[in-house]
């Protein structure tokens, strides 16, 4: 007998498990009852069930090996995750020192005291600090205080560097604590 007519499922172990065990069932009762009434029990709906449960372990080995080919085929051959943690130690304190310190959030003028001021959002943190730019704007006209608030518009430099000055101050004051 050829395999190439046989289906995928017959195997020559798989096909000698059956020929046992219908020697020693005689084609009746697998289990070696005499007066079998359990029709599960009977060989031909236990070779029945065998290969169906056999041809479902050759579906799974199958799509488990085109999953371990595909992800093969795919993978660039680099490692995902680093063994010990996502940074080693001096990368870590590179990153750590590349980030900002704050984030400016925005400029407006207060309500209650009628001065300007700065929302500044702490980097890795849920803290707004509100800090006081009157003294920045001293030597800025009126009109310009007033577009700079409302529209964003720029400042001149020495004036940007000491709001950035007063921020910087303020950030470090907070994180002294």
């Amino acid at each position: 007998m050829t395999t190439k007519n046989l289906p995928l499922w017959a195997t020559p172990d798989r096909q000698n498990a059956l020929v046992r065990i219908f020697l020693s069932s005689g084609g009746f009762c697998v289990f070696g009852h005499k007066p079998c009434l359990i029709p599960e029990h009977h060989y031909y709906l236990f070779s029945e069930a065998l290969i169906h449960d056999w041809k479902q372990i050759d579906k799974e080995q199958a799509t488990a090996e085109w999953e371990r080919e595909r992800k093969a085929i795919h993978s660039l051959g680099e490692r995902r995750f680093p063994v010990i943690g996502r940074f080693n130690a001096i990368s870590m304190d590179i990153y750590a020192d590349s980030q900002p310190l704050y984030f400016l959030g925005g400029q407006a003028v207060s309500g209650v005291t009628l001065k300007p001021f700065v929302k500044v959002r702490i980097a890795s943190s849920y803290v707004n600090l509100f800090t006081d730019l009157s003294e920045a704007f001293k030597q800025v006209s009126k009109n310009k205080r007033r577009k700079a608030t409302r529209y964003g518009s720029p400042l001149p430099r020495e004036v940007e560097t000491r709001i950035r000055r007063l921020v910087l101050e303020a950030v470090r004051d907070y994180m002294s604590y």
